[in-house]
């Protein structure tokens, strides 16, 4: 018996892994071979596509890698491949790697829970992160977002299940830990990540969590440390009250924020603009689709994603720097969230209103497919 129930659970544990693996692997090889990006920068940038699996893993196993695969693809992540030298990220993916090796032999030869697994690569990305050390890394801060949205929305959705579903557990320490450590190296890293902090906050007061003393401590130290960072490096006196409509008319790209920019119509077009060309207009449509039936059955984790997505909104509309796209990754790693749970929801609806025909779900899943073949196809200049 013994022997059939450690067997069960180390099959549920390499389900569990299998679909972020998948993703980073064909990402992986998308980025050495199409994307003719160097091996150790590669590893990097498929180690923030496995945390994007994980965290889509929770809908759907196949929707979770082609989710994963549209970030991979997107214009502004495809950015980061290419020739160049090896960064800090690319050695933290190197560090990743060995994480993943690790997790293989733990569920092999231990029974380990997913939350303590996530808390060892976390840590090992910390801590080859700190031995490095490259300041305000762009593919460091896209890897430490995916990674502190997955443990943030499991949080969220281990303490607030759907009510159907009757189980409701509490999160591991694990899941405070990861947190704190993930923001911390972010903002250490580019003081901007400083952004990801209201919804951190709201997702452990959702999820019930009841931190110690030390941990509120801490966490308002690198909120001070990241808000503090945040003004020196993007605010400056000269431009901070510079008319934003006197901007727009002249053209103005500066890297620093307009206080009056969320006024100006043009911005907002902008943002709209800005997805558009990342997933084009259906794409935009399904995540607010998926917004509004993420919120009907997750609440806790729409509010979250909600106040997530519009802090980066609101730092995008303000915010004049030609590098803004690229600033801006973890709202679309949001907006992906929400369009995949529309997927997600609409092979749910098929299955419910047309039962009698087999596996017409399968539609759903087929059609999400053709969104990371034509980015796929746009980033190797086929289409």
């Amino acid at each position: 018996m013994n022997a059939l129930n450690s067997n069960r659970l180390d099959q549920a544990l390499l389900r569990y892994w299998m679909p972020a693996l998948i993703a980073g692997i064909l990402a992986l090889i998308a980025f050495v071979f199409i994307g003719q990006t160097p091996i150790p920068r590669a590893l990097g940038m498929a180690a923030s596509i496995t945390g994007m699996a994980l965290m889509l893993r929770r809908f759907d196993p196949l929707l979770a890698i082609l989710g994963s695969l549209s970030l991979a693809f997107s214009p502004a992540f495809w950015l980061q491949t290419g020739a160049g030298e090896t960064t800090t990220a690319a050695l933290l993916g190197i560090g990743l790697l060995i994480g993943v090796g690790l997790i293989i032999l733990l569920i092999w030869f231990a029974h380990v829970p997913p939350s303590l697994i996530t808390l060892l690569i976390i840590f090992a990305a910390v801590i080859v992160s700190l031995l490095i050390g490259a300041p305000r890394s762009l593919r460091v801060t896209t890897l430490i977002s995916t990674w502190l949205l997955y443990v943030l929305s499991d949080t969220v959705l281990t303490a607030n299940p759907r009510p159907e579903s009757g189980v409701v557990q509490q999160p591991d320490r694990q899941h405070l830990l990861s947190m704190l450590v993930l923001l911390t190296v972010g903002v250490v890293n580019d003081p901007l990540f400083i952004l990801l902090a209201p919804a951190t906050i709201l997702g452990i007061g959702l999820s019930g969590l009841k931190p110690p003393s030390w941990y509120w401590v801490a966490l308002l130290a690198v909120i001070i440390i990241g808000v503090r960072g945040t003004i020196i490096q993007y605010v400056d006196t000269d431009w901070w009250l510079f008319p934003a409509q006197s901007a727009e008319a002249l053209g103005l790209r500066v890297p620093y924020i307009l206080s009056g920019g969320w006024r100006e119509a043009s911005r907002w077009l902008y943002l709209i603009n800005l997805i558009g060309s990342q997933f084009s207009g259906i794409g935009l449509a399904l995540a607010v689709l998926g917004l509004s039936r993420l919120s009907r059955w997750y609440p806790p984790l729409g509010v979250v994603s909600m106040v997530a997505f519009a802090s980066y909104a609101l730092f995008g509309l303000v915010y004049y720097g030609n590098n803004s796209t690229i600033l801006l990754l973890p709202m679309l790693i949001i907006l992906i969230i929400w369009m995949t749970y529309a997927i997600y929801s609409l092979g749910q609806w098929l299955q419910k209103s047309l039962s009698s025909v087999p596996k017409i779900q399968w539609i759903s899943s087929l059609l999400y497919m053709i969104l990371p073949l034509v980015l796929l196809g746009r980033a190797a200049g086929v289409i």
